[in-house]
């Protein structure tokens, strides 16, 4: 039996001073479902009450036209959440918003804080009462704490005693703040609508559907408040005080390839690592597939490269969601029976190169490869645009104890019998990394690689690997 994960990312999209920032923020919301399905929500204002309106479920089953124009205010924050700390439950969904001796605030946040659990605990112990069991309420604890109500910059004060990674949104009843950890392990970016607006989002394809401009991305430690008078920026701690590690699984999975993430287009990425995977692991065969959606970069590059004539192997149902991010294996695993149909005129008795983006658990992978042997492949060579996942990740991706990463406990030949193919190769580490700018300096490999932009050695960061959350707050 699997238990429980810890999860994945979130998506965050907020609108800064449009008469119609909420069905922006909708829309925003809906461009980066991916990025979470579990909750939904949107929180707005204008000189009153923060009005809030989450849900479970997608965006389009929590919000419809009537819910839109009883949130419609000139500034909005929305978040999709796909839980990193914290049960899937509707007291969870986000923004939250919580009343503190300053007024209301509404936070939204995409990461994992590795150091909520020692944070919790100090405000228990003087009284403090939790309504949630994520992580992201012990923000809104920080702002409230007497200590720190009194200081200039009181955000970036709080936000420096967080560890780990965080994309933050927060409404106040005077301004918008976007905040991004030192680190910039998840990714934030500025736009600007016509008319002015200011817009923020996790991906720029949340840009793309509301037709804003893109400005810059909020620089890793930046805390960038927006206000009728502009934007204003502070710093967490001084600029250049950390090196960036990006996280490289945006570039290898979860980003839409539509998305410009840190700086590169997504979709390049991941044709240059199908690219180089090609020229690190050759193979005789008929066709190249990507089992679909995320390898098709991949494998286009792996097919332009080695020659092969890339097909499809697979249809795709656009009626269900992702199947990594489905919180259990048996539902992942039914995600796969009913998403992917195998184009059996495309595979019988032909030499395949299976092109995947990555391969986590491995359970869903084998049932795929099963599908394509029973429809008559002649033999299966599997290509892995990314290296093994070794390493557990401690800033909010879903990749569980090493005891179910498959290649914690496997070599590489394991796990090619376990898949049942014919040959298995990975791409290499510094493959991938040739992929992408800076490769030395700004990025995470740490679930690739075991290294770790941060100290995560503490007792509390490997409760949490072990799911703390779940044993104590439940």
């Amino acid at each position: 039996m699997v238990s429980p994960s810890v999860k994945h990312h979130c998506g965050l999209f907020g609108v800064y001073g449009h008469p119609d920032a909420v069905h922006l923020t909708y829309l925003g919301l809906y461009a980066q479902q991916h990025r979470g399905q579990e909750s939904a929500g949107i929180c707005s204002r204008n000189d009153g009450p923060i009005c809030r309106r989450a849900g479970m479920g997608l965006v389009t089953e929590v919000f419809n036209r009537r819910i839109l124009e009883e949130l419609r205010n000139p500034i909005a924050i929305g978040h999709v959440r796909y839980s990193t700390t914290g049960s899937c439950h509707d007291v969870n969904t986000q923004p939250l918003v919580v009343n503190y001796s300053r007024g209301q605030v509404a936070v939204a946040h995409n990461g994992n804080l590795i150091n909520a659990r020692l944070l919790r605990n100090e405000y228990e112990e003087h009284g403090a009462i939790f309504n949630t069991t994520s992580d992201t309420e012990v923000i809104v604890h920080l702002l409230a704490k007497p200590g720190h109500l009194d200081k200039d910059n009181d955000v970036p004060h709080v936000l420096s005693h967080l560890q780990g990674a965080y994309a933050l949104l927060l409404l106040f009843g005077d301004r918008m703040i976007a905040a991004r950890d030192p680190f910039g392990l998840r990714p934030l970016v500025l736009g600007r609508v016509a008319g002015g607006a200011i817009v923020v989002a996790s991906e720029t394809c949340a840009l793309d559907i509301v037709d804003a401009e893109f400005v810059r991305e909020v620089l890793p430690g930046e805390v960038v408040t927006i206000t009728d008078g502009g934007l204003r920026s502070q710093w967490i701690v001084p600029e250049g005080t950390y090196r960036p590690a990006y996280c490289i699984f945006e570039q290898v999975y979860f980003a839409n390839p539509a998305s410009d993430v840190f700086g590169e287009n997504v979709h390049r990425v991941r044709r240059a690592m199908g690219a180089q995977l090609a020229r690190e692991a050759p193979v005789e065969a008929d066709a190249v597939i990507p089992i679909p959606n995320c390898a098709r970069c991949a494998a286009l590059g792996y097919a332009q490269v080695s020659g092969i004539p890339y097909e499809r192997g697979f249809t795709t149902s656009h009626y269900v969601g992702r199947s990594f991010i489905m919180p259990e294996q048996g539902q992942r695993d039914m995600v796969v029976k009913m998403k992917l149909s195998v184009i059996k005129d495309s595979v019988k008795d032909r030499r395949l190169i299976v092109v995947e983006d990555s391969v986590v658990r491995g359970t869903t992978t084998r049932g795929k490869i099963g599908a394509l042997r029973k429809a008559g492949a002649k033999e299966i060579h599997l290509r892995v645009a990314s290296p093994p996942i070794r390493h557990p990740c401690y800033f909010g991706i879903d990749f569980p104890t090493p005891e179910e990463l498959i290649a914690s406990r496997r070599s590489v030949e394991e796990i090619r019998n376990y898949l049942e193919v014919d040959s298995l190769h990975y791409l290499s580490l510094d493959g991938m990394l040739s992929c992408v700018k800076h490769p030395d300096r700004h990025y995470c490999t740490a679930c690739f690689s075991g290294k770790y932009p941060m100290e995560v050695n503490h007792p509390v960061s490997k409760l949490g690997l072990e799911r703390y959350q779940l044993k104590m707050f439940e």
